[in-house]
């Protein structure tokens, strides 16, 4: 698993490390300000008071959400004075209802939901909250902020954007340049948040064009079928942004398979396997865009602190953030180090 200092908050450019992030109080505290609970305004690795954490994800049937499942773990075995009771995952709503209302039954102390469907899980997110239990909403956004006391989750748009950007500033001085694009589900709305995010980044390059876009299903199996369709529809073009990852090793292998290697290709949620063949060199795949999966490690961290009361140090609030976004930075053979052990499978 990622070491601490790999699962950080991100707020704007700036990685600052989970475990940093959680430790001791600024300096500039006024001395006469009453303390908050346990005397401590910030969290810290020190144990403290006794959080049982209630952890519900949808069942970990991508790489992404397994790796989301084994960062909470990973975490909460590093404060002896956290029991996590975690549920099996289901993508069924109903059934994923049924299982966060067993974890408020227990009387958790603190809840993470990663919902299978933010809209439909509202209302147990409210229950949860009336009941006393606050909750971190992790990355799939419930439709009112009255059903979670804390958002924490990645930047879908910017991760678009990034994207666009890297591609742009590689194709700035070629006339006409082409671009396609391989997106993920095209009914979720991370999606379309993508797309958006890759045409802004692109209106900065006018000699760039997006001249075909393919939805895949973010399996190996769609993102090789799909690619193979757009390859052979677009006989020339520079460069490929690829939405996710896991379907992207089926991409590579369509474009393998036709032996193109004349344009580059930038991936996205951060993949070891990507992160390998980025290191490696030896592909056109030369970057790919994080979704960090360590947001589920940053949760455990932010549900420990709200459970013993506690806020979070480099900011003067005695509170945790109502909202975090993650920032999704780009990474390249230049970088690919810092950011392997954050890889997933």
């Amino acid at each position: 698993m990622p070491e601490t200092s790999r699962r950080g908050l991100l707020f704007g450019t700036a990685a600052v490390s989970a475990g940093a992030l959680l430790t001791a109080c600024t300096s500039n505290e006024p001395k006469k300000q009453e303390p908050a609970a346990n005397n401590e305004p910030a969290a810290d690795d020190k144990p403290g008071k006794r959080v049982t954490i209630g952890f519900a994800g949808p069942q970990a049937d991508h790489g992404w959400l397994n790796a989301i499942n084994e960062n909470a773990k990973s975490r909460a075995e590093k404060y002896s004075e956290v029991t996590l009771e975690i549920t099996e995952g289901s993508n069924d709503t109903a059934a994923q209802i049924g299982q966060v209302q067993t974890l408020i039954n227990k009387k958790v102390d603190v809840l993470v939901i990663l919902p299978a469907d933010g809209k439909a899980l509202t209302q147990v997110g409210l229950q949860a909250m009336k009941a006393g239990i606050p909750v971190v909403n992790l990355d799939r956004i419930f439709a009112s902020p009255q059903a979670y006391r804390c958002w924490i989750g990645g930047d879908n748009y910017g991760m678009g954007l990034n994207a666009g950007n890297y591609i742009g500033e590689q194709l700035k001085d070629k006339p006409n340049a082409k671009v396609v694009e391989l997106a993920g589900l095209d009914n979720l709305e991370l999606t379309k948040q993508r797309s958006q995010g890759f045409a802004d980044a692109l209106k900065n390059y006018p000699n760039i064009k997006r001249v075909a876009r393919q939805a895949a299903d973010f399996t190996v199996e769609s993102g090789q079928a799909k690619m193979a369709q757009l390859l052979q529809a677009q006989k020339k073009f520079d460069a490929l942004w690829n939405h996710d990852d896991d379907q992207g090793v089926g991409a590579l292998r369509a474009i393998q398979q036709a032996g193109r290697d004349d344009f580059l290709m930038v991936g996205g949620a951060g993949a070891k396997a990507a992160m390998d063949a980025i290191k490696a060199d030896n592909s056109v795949l030369k970057a790919t865009v994080l979704y960090p999966p360590t947001m589920a490690a940053s949760a455990i961290d932010l549900a420990r602190a709200l459970g013993q009361g506690k806020g979070v140090s480099g900011m003067s609030e005695l509170e945790i953030p109502a909202s975090i976004t993650l920032y999704s930075a780009v990474v390249t053979k230049d970088n690919v180090d810092d950011y392997l052990p954050t890889g997933f499978s």
